[in-house]
């Protein structure tokens, strides 16, 4: 189909019907915009003057029903469909790789209710997470959802990519704090996940669609958890002679008590960035957390946790550090604190039990250091369960090729090596980011012969495979 000619004129103007012409663009600069979001490929991409992979159109729908009715267009015409949050991700799960349509949900930013008595928000998906925030907050309350991207991603964004905040080893992941949830399915049927999450009515619904980064259905709205604000929060910062301590000692207190903020950093990162933004001049691994609720248990639970902390060898290092962290907790990732281009880098978060966690450390860090002299491998523990922990860890590399070609075959091969080391030592291929196009190819190497059952769902609700093509490896 000539997208460009005659047809593609015709389509155009059934998209301006549904949404009004102002919300329809086909402009080239609009288009480029929706070719890059933070995945390092395609900044590096449009950084060599190369295009990125282009929308043909670009429509913003203000309500459920208009999502319906754009995507029984594109079944009918078979029409790729992509959708667009804040742009924020770091997976390529949003560009646009097949054409067709882009579809940003940010029009839908609607604050729908607050249920003080069941202590539940509900609020369209193209809400900014931090505005959504900011309403609980007027009440007294808190989503507990606090990712670095608070401030550009949005609701849809965290529900797709399964995300995680920094307080997740007390109050959970995103899909622990979501209620309930409206799903426009690719036919454009508008359905509702069942009114609460835990019951013995067949499988949780909300589970088929958080996570499906766009191949299942669009996410138009959302129920959440509220929390009361804590009434006190104490921080408390450790340093341990080795990751081995730190470890044990992090198992340890979540079989005791469940702070809001534990996080500990390999040697590597303790001696670059937590030197570099909070101070901490000492080598070994850093632990900084945070306890918070009723201040009587919380006083207790800190003692508990300073024991737990000198039963491995941590010197406590008092509240000073945490709460520097705490204030500082999105510079770490403003210009001239995080990674950015020339540079190539990548954070290949994985997550396993306590058994195996150290050695896929151990494993990821060797086989990228070794495997490619110049790379870089720092590391750190951000969300803990009582099960297990996961590995935030990042390789960065200063002069990587100029040629796009040959900085793609590089970055592929770090990312594989990488991922792999994790999933043969018990790892899985990612934590809280995503799959999207970039570990898209990985998918049936950790799934096998299981991959047949997201296929399948792919295939029974997506028969004509317009929805987010070639990402999650579906």
């Amino acid at each position: 189909m000539d997208k460009r000619g005659f047809m593609g004129d015709m389509i155009l103007t059934e998209l301006e019907d549904i949404v009004g012409r102002e919300n329809v663009s086909t402009s080239e600069s609009e288009k480029l915009t929706y070719g890059v979001d933070y995945f390092w490929i395609s900044r590096m991409w449009a950084d060599r003057g190369r295009r990125p992979p282009q929308a043909d159109y670009i429509v913003r729908p203000g309500s459920s029903g208009e999502v319906s009715k754009i995507l029984k267009i594109a079944n009918y015409y078979k029409i790729p469909v992509h959708t667009w949050g804040g742009g924020s991700g770091s997976q390529g799960g949003a560009l646009p790789m097949a054409g067709g349509i882009m579809m940003d949900l940010k029009r839908m930013c609607r604050l729908i209710e607050i249920d003080e008595e069941s202590r539940t928000i509900t609020a369209e998906a193209g809400m900014v997470f931090q505005q959504l925030e900011w309403y609980a907050n007027e009440k007294g309350y808190s989503c507990m959802h606090i990712p670095s991207c608070l401030t550009c991603g949005t609701i849809g964004g965290a529900l797709a990519h399964r995300g995680i905040g920094i307080m997740s080893t007390k109050y959970g992941k995103i899909d622990d704090q979501c209620i309930t949830m409206e799903v426009v399915l690719p036919n454009g049927d508008i359905i509702n996940t069942l009114p609460v999450p835990k019951h013995a009515a067949g499988p949780d619904l909300n589970q088929i669609f958080i996570g499906s980064e766009g191949t299942l259905g669009v996410m138009t709205k959302a129920t959440f958890k509220l929390f009361e604000l804590p009434e006190n929060r104490q921080f408390r910062a450790f340093m341990f002679p080795d990751m081995t301590a730190g470890f044990a000692a992090g198992r340890d207190i979540m079989q005791k008590v469940k702070p809001s903020i534990l996080r500990l950093f390999d040697e590597a990162e303790t001696t670059s960035i937590i030197k570099k933004i909070i101070g901490v001049e000492e080598k070994g691994s850093f632990m900084n957390l945070a306890l918070e609720g009723d201040k009587r248990i919380v006083d207790i639970e800190m003692e508990i946790v300073c024991e737990i902390c000198q039963k491995y060898g941590g010197r406590d290092m008092g509240s000073e550090y945490g709460e520097k962290w705490y204030e500082n907790r999105i510079t770490f990732f403003y210009p001239g604190n995080i990674m950015d281009i020339p540079q190539m880098f990548g954070t290949m978060d994985t997550v396993a039990d306590y058994k195996h966690i150290e050695q896929i450390y151990w494993a990821m860090k060797n086989a990228i250091e070794t495997n490619f002299p110049g790379v870089r491998f720092i590391a750190h523990c951000s969300h803990w369960y009582e099960w297990g922990t996961m590995i935030y860890d990042r390789f960065i590399l200063d002069d990587p090729p100029e040629d796009p070609e040959e900085a793609i075959r590089l970055h592929n091969r770090i990312w594989n090596t990488g991922v792999r080391a994790a999933m043969a030592h018990g790892g899985v291929i990612n934590d809280h980011h995503g799959i999207g196009l970039k570990l898209s190819r990985l998918m049936k190497e950790q799934y096998g012969p299981a991959m047949q059952v997201l296929e399948g769902l792919k295939k029974s609700l997506d028969p004509n495979g317009i929805m987010n093509p070639y990402k999650l490896g579906l």
